[in-house]
């Protein structure tokens, strides 16, 4: 495969890593909301009440959730696969001398063409210390170097 082509299919599989994400988040929603709709008031008191509030804690949590995944699809439609030039940006993918990265959003390991990308965000640590460096540059991580061989 092509560069262009390995870029591809990792924003591929990390778009269907949100989808996938998002299905679940709305189905908790969902049955929640059905949940809360079909509890009717019963004669045992607490224990309705203590029902509802999880149901609500339930739906809050979910909630965090679905707003998590709206911010990391804001990020990712700002990534650009077509600026293959210059430092490290998002939709860089940085092969250094310890891992393959893809800089985008934390899905972690990604196959592509038998090879393994860590797609990562740029909030992260490795990504914080790649984020606008070049080839040929070196960042320590955890006690170790590590070089950067290629980007693309």
């Amino acid at each position: 495969m092509t560069h262009p082509e390995i870029k591809e299919e990792l924003l591929k599989a990390c778009k269907e890593h949100l989808t996938q994400r998002r299905d679940v988040v709305q189905q908790i929603l969902d049955n929640v909301a059905i949940s809360l709709r079909e509890e009717t008031k019963s004669t045992a008191g607490d224990k309705h009440e203590t029902g509802r509030a999880m149901l609500h804690l339930e739906r809050e949590n979910a909630g965090k959730q679905l707003a998590a995944i709206e911010k990391l699809e804001q990020i990712f439609l700002r990534i650009k696969l077509d600026l293959s030039e210059g430092p490290v940006h998002l939709g860089s993918v940085v092969v250094t001398s310890q891992a393959s990265y893809f800089i985008s959003i934390p899905v972690g390991a990604i196959k592509v063409d038998g090879l393994t990308f860590y797609a990562i965000g740029i909030g992260s640590p490795i990504g914080q210390l790649l984020m606008g460096k070049r080839e040929g540059d070196e960042v320590r991580f955890r006690e170790s170097v590590i070089k950067i061989t290629t980007i693309y």
